[in-house]
């Protein structure tokens, strides 16, 4: 059996595959609903404006809550071989002094958060969804040289969410706690620790998503490490490729849950990265992740940088390489026009969808609920067919459908203004949560005019964990996935070309505009 674990925004999610990559057992903690004593909300805590973190202890806490449940499925950790995981990427966690000593000597007839409830410096880790960095970000860049000769040693210009500018933030507005931090890891080294029983590498895939990483010799960058904070390159330990087999698992889990002694834990990675390899993409495939952020994923031979994109290292041998683009408004914005034009209901939602036309009659929306990584706007904007500013639409089906379109012609977009362009044999291959959503998916296709393809298991991130954990041990994941493991769901209509195609151009008149103003 092989275990997988994705430590994303709103779960813990978790995985037991056995050879043949069939799905054993599942099992997920939802921070909100099983941990209501964190008071999260979509699993983060908004303190103040741009603020935007998660209690470390929230996720230690999840890891006793998963296990126990896996147990109570039937699970035989005895027969998991080897482990990895996957986490929401750009967080960072700050161990405190004579935290690996603790991890080292856990004792097994206590619960995992209660042992290390004082080992944290920084109790609310920043995540992705922070944008309070903003000075940190021009500071880096400053001092490499500039945005663009940043991006061309880490693979993209300076962004709010990303762990130099977090970490220069603690070091400048808490110093204390900086100077007693003994190490910084990434949510996904941070979940892998928890399992080794003592500091997990980062690994470079995640590592290369950090403003730190020097993405052609794969090693810390000096001037990025000096831009940031003093001693960090001791706090971060040393980079490990992504396949790395890091140890054994820690005995307190072998004693408390019954694993095997031999049990390999694999270096945790990122959940775009791990996303890749749980659906096989294939060099002219697009994966798109709708989850809490909404994801544009396909493989690059290029490390050249994509304004406003990303270049990350690959998880896996065979490819060297992944373009990304992120977009912040996803999932939480549409559950949020959901609640507010179809009473909370999906089926309600895919109704007034359906009741709406290709085009939405001209009428064109955006929507950000938070500050937007590719366009720095906030806020609802609404047009009539000829570009002029509406307040409200006059039907909720126009509300509906607007928030779709201009989701999905904004990533469209991106691609063509990138050089990306869909050819004939390109496939949109869909995940997260959102991708259960038929209506929602076909959208996605008449707005790309490419087939959309979904798998069983949604949940790409947490299995391609799993086929992580299977491939370090000599198995390679990325080959047992075929394309019977793709469901065709949508293909485009007829007319969807003709009618997305102008609203490309439209949506760049209309973002400049604003942007103008």
């Amino acid at each position: 059996m092989f275990l997988g674990f994705d430590f994303s925004t709103q779960q813990l999610k978790s995985i037991v595959i056995d050879e043949k990559r069939e799905v054993k057992y599942e099992a997920h903690v939802t921070f909100d609903h099983d941990l209501p004593e964190f008071r999260t909300h979509k699993g983060v805590v908004r303190s103040e404006k741009k603020v935007v973190t998660a209690p470390v202890l929230m996720w230690v806490k999840a890891v006793d809550m998963i296990l126990e449940r896996l147990r109570v499925c039937g699970a035989d950790f005895s027969k998991v071989v080897a482990i990895s995981g996957t986490a929401q990427q750009h967080g960072t966690v700050y161990w405190a002094a004579g935290a690996e000593e603790q991890l080292k000597s856990l004792d097994d007839a206590q619960f995992l958060h209660s042992q290390l409830a004082s080992c944290f410096t920084i109790a609310s880790s920043p995540v992705w969804q922070d944008s309070s960095t903003t000075a940190q970000c021009r500071s880096l860049e400053e001092a490499v040289g500039g945005a663009e000769e940043l991006a061309k040693i880490t693979g993209s210009k300076a962004f709010e969410r990303y762990s130099a500018a977090q970490i220069m933030k603690i070091f400048e507005t808490k110093p204390t706690a900086y100077k007693n931090t003994e190490r910084i890891s990434l949510i996904s080294s941070f979940g892998c620790s928890l399992f080794l029983g003592k500091y997990a590498a980062i690994d470079y895939s995640d590592g290369s998503g950090m403003n730190l990483l020097d993405i052609t010799d794969k090693k810390w960058s000096e001037k990025c490490l000096t831009a940031c904070a003093p001693d960090l390159a001791e706090k971060l330990g040393e980079p490990v490729p992504s396949t790395t087999v890091l140890g054994k698992i820690s005995n307190y889990y072998v004693e408390r849950f019954g694993f095997s002694e031999e049990c390999s834990v694999v270096a945790f990675t990122g959940d775009n990265q791990s996303t890749i390899v749980g659906l096989g993409l294939k060099e002219n495939d697009i994966a798109v992740s709708l989850g809490t952020s909404d994801t544009l994923i396909m493989w690059t031979s290029s490390p050249s940088p994509i304004d406003g994109g990303h270049i990350l290292l690959s998880p896996i041998p065979s490819h060297e390489y992944i373009a990304l683009i992120c977009f912040k408004n996803g999932s939480v914005t549409r559950e949020r026009i959901r609640d507010s034009y179809a009473s909370g209901s999906w089926d309600i939602f895919d109704k007034l969808l359906n009741s709406s036309p290709r085009g939405n009659l001209g009428y064109f929306g955006l929507y950000y609920d938070h500050d937007e990584i590719t366009v720095p706007l906030v806020g609802e904007f609404r047009f009539d067919s000829h570009n002029n500013s509406m307040e409200k639409f006059p039907a909720s089906e126009i509300e509906v459908r607007s928030l779709l379109e201009g989701q999905f012609i904004a990533k469209r977009s991106m691609l063509e203004e990138y050089g990306l362009n869909l050819g004939e044999n390109t496939r949109i291959i869909a995940t997260g949560g959102a991708s259960i959503n038929i209506g929602i998916l076909q959208v996605l296709s008449d707005v790309f005019n490419a087939p959309v393809y979904t798998m069983e298991e949604c949940n790409s991130g947490v299995l391609g964990a799993a086929l992580r954990a299977q491939e370090a041990l000599g198995e390679s994941g990325d080959q047992l996935i075929t394309d019977d493991s793709m469901t065709l769901v949508a293909t485009p209509y007829k007319n969807a070309e003709e009618t997305y195609d102008e609203m490309v151009p439209r949506y760049r008149e209309i973002i400049n505009k604003l942007l103008n103003k």
